[in-house]
């Protein structure tokens, strides 16, 4: 069962695209502590977190990385927990997070370095926030929902991770200062949490998301009734991420 799920989101799982990852990364290092941006720094050479934000996709046309395709998604069917739909044999983003998380705290790594590391954590952290990289099983993660955004033929998916994010036209970074406004007792209650309640979360979301018309003519209006969606997303996935890395570098 664990590997018919598997198979649920293979095409398009590009998480927030590049300005989503981008402006994940920026709240991110908005909230870390002196001693882990130093840290950070030095291991990423220098790097910022919105620089490296994209990188595992940027990686998916080098063959050496395939194994790693289906790492940005998991599924949790309707009717059931992430634990009895099971998890495939190749890993999933739940799974994945936690032995990256167990690594980065040990030094002891099995994908290359720790840099190497760090950026599949960052950018992992994005995706499972991203809703539909939580699939239901049906029509992986969305790709399989054909939509007209503004005319143009796309699928539901490709809506979530870049569509309407491209269509405010906004950079990262004044994404990034708009979204990063939670209170400290939000911070810290979003920061006490672990990736199966992240999963939930996005799972919970998805009867906004694929609430459309008949003919799934997607335009305006579905920005105005789901942005709230891709803030709130985008600044638990940056909160978090540095919540995460302050625990291993703060």
């Amino acid at each position: 069962m664990a590997i018919v799920f598997a198979l649920q989101i293979t095409v398009g799982a590009y998480g927030w695209g590049i300005t989503g990852h981008r402006a994940v990364g920026y709240i991110a290092s908005k909230h870390l502590t002196k001693k882990a941006q130093k840290q950070i720094f030095e291991i990423l050479d220098g790097r910022s977190l919105a620089y490296v934000g994209s990188w595992m996709d940027e990686i998916k046309s080098d063959p050496k990385y395939d194994h790693t395709q289906p790492w940005h998604y998991c599924t949790i069917p309707d009717g059931m927990t992430y634990e009895s739909a099971g998890t495939p044999a190749e890993g999933d983003v739940i799974v994945v997070i936690e032995r990256l998380l167990k690594e980065l705290e040990s030094k002891n790594f099995t994908d290359g370095d720790e840099a190497t590391t760090l950026k599949l954590l960052i950018h992992l952290i994005a995706d499972v926030h991203q809703p539909l990289h939580v699939g239901n099983g049906k029509d992986r993660g969305g790709n399989g929902v054909q939509v007209s955004w503004f005319w143009r033929k796309t699928n539901l998916h490709k809506v979530w991770d870049v569509d309407m994010i491209d269509h405010k036209r906004w950079s990262a970074t004044e994404m990034a200062l708009e979204f990063d406004i939670a209170p400290p007792a939000m911070i810290e209650k979003w920061q006490h949490s672990d990736v199966r309640q992240w999963a939930i979360e996005s799972k919970d979301l998805h009867d906004q998301i694929y609430t459309m018309p008949e003919n799934h003519k997607l335009g305006w209006d579905y920005i105005y009734r789901n942005w709230n969606v891709v803030e709130l997303r985008i600044l638990q996935a940056g909160i978090r991420l540095a919540g995460v890395l302050n625990g291993i570098y703060g």
